[in-house]
């Protein structure tokens, strides 16, 4: 199954420290090694950003930045064979900030991937 992990926090004020960089440099190794990880960056501030909205019928595009105090700040695809596992990628992840950043806020947010097979089967298929 895959499961998208979303990181968000509030822009800091400084740099991360490079002990922390040297970890998670590590810790993205392991999960690659272990075929967990698909993909993972970083993401812009919103305020590169846009949100396109739909009401009704009006369809409306905002320019960034966006008014919520966190920003959505990267992001990292796992494919593991349980949210357990995957909710354990993200764990290590934030634990590392509390280990080598401990004044930095955050949160991780893990989300079931839906591909064409969680759909179903529309009727009449495979008859």
């Amino acid at each position: 199954m895959r499961y998208l992990v979303i990181l968000q926090a509030a822009p800091p004020q400084e740099p991360p420290p490079a002990e922390l960089m040297a970890a998670i440099m590590r810790l993205g190794q392991e999960a690659v090694a272990s075929g967990a990880m698909l993909d993972n960056a970083g993401l812009a501030p919103s305020a590169d950003g846009a949100r396109v909205t739909l009401d009704g019928d009006a369809v409306t595009v905002t320019d960034g930045p966006f008014a919520e105090s966190k920003e959505m700040i990267s992001y990292a695809l796992y494919d593991t064979r349980t949210k357990a596992e995957a909710v354990e990628w993200a764990r290590r992840f934030v634990a590392l900030h509390a280990e080598h950043w401990p004044a930095w806020q955050g949160e991780a947010t893990v989300l079931r991937v839906f591909g064409p097979e969680d759909l179903p089967a529309p009727e009449g298929a495979g008859a």
